[in-house]
């Protein structure tokens, strides 16, 4: 019998994956949380054997569960929105993810695959690719999560996942986000690039960087050049002398 916490700050989200548990012999559902701390409170208190884990949550998000937890952190299928910065992050440790609305089917396979690693690990002893993403995730630490932008004689955060490109403009940059807003920040882009996680950005040309999550699609160009086209409709082309970099990430 598999203990299993589900862990979402959306009730619907949580309703149905205890509702695709709920038909299974082989699982009994322990608690259900609707937020980040609760989720570390119940795993401390209740032990459970699995956590279905939602990445997406407000204040305490599913990573920060994992790095509050740490290495007592039991099995983890982690469920979430698309967002190919996470999903690159467990396929890269080999964890298990479910996107959004859950499957049955995958679940099912989910769960098939997270006894065979139950059976298979240690008592007390921590699954070793968790622990190797909480080291990935310390590692981005150095780099800015947020912007600091100003105008109209307000600041408000614009976190840099919703940056879809980064334009620079003599010693400023301007920042193009998600959704066709843009915003000038005073700082060269040099300095910006080296404060962002360069597994998410990558500098393309002189004159620009890239969030690859923002990009739809790449077409080659000429001598080696390649353009994007983003998500937002923006065309960028990547220059010969960023192509090398660039095609490492591709690859």
């Amino acid at each position: 019998m598999i203990r299993a916490l589900v862990v979402d700050d959306e009730p619907h989200g949580r309703e149905r994956v205890t509702m695709l548990l709920a038909g299974r012999p082989d699982v009994e559902v322990v608690g259900r949380c609707a937020d980040g701390s609760q989720a570390v409170r119940a795993i401390r208190e209740l032990r459970p054997d699995l956590v279905f884990l939602d990445v997406q949550m407000p204040e305490l998000d599913g990573f920060g569960v994992l790095e509050e937890v740490g290495a007592e952190m039991p099995a983890v299928v982690f469920v979430t929105a698309y967002d190919a910065y996470a999903i690159r992050a467990f396929e890269v440790n080999a964890l298990d993810y479910l996107l959004k609305p859950v499957d049955p089917e995958r679940l099912a396979a989910a769960l098939e695959r997270a006894a065979e690693r139950m059976r298979m690990r240690a008592p007390g002893s921590a699954d070793e690719r968790v622990v190797a993403l909480l080291e990935g995730l310390e590692r981005r630490r150095r780099y800015t999560s947020r912007f600091v932008v100003r105008g109209q004689g307000a600041a408000f955060f614009l976190p840099a996942e919703q940056v879809e490109w980064i334009e620079a403009e003599r010693n400023y940059v301007r920042l193009h986000a998600r959704g066709g807003g843009a915003h000038l920040l005073r700082e060269p882009l040099k300095e910006v690039e080296v404060r962002l996680d360069p597994e998410r950005f990558v500098r393309v040309s002189r004159s620009a960087i890239v969030n690859l999550d923002a990009v739809e699609r790449v077409e080659p160009w000429f001598r080696g050049e390649y353009v994007l086209i983003l998500r937002g409709g923006a065309r960028l082309t990547s220059s010969r002398a960023h192509g090398e970099a660039f095609r490492r990430l591709m690859d």
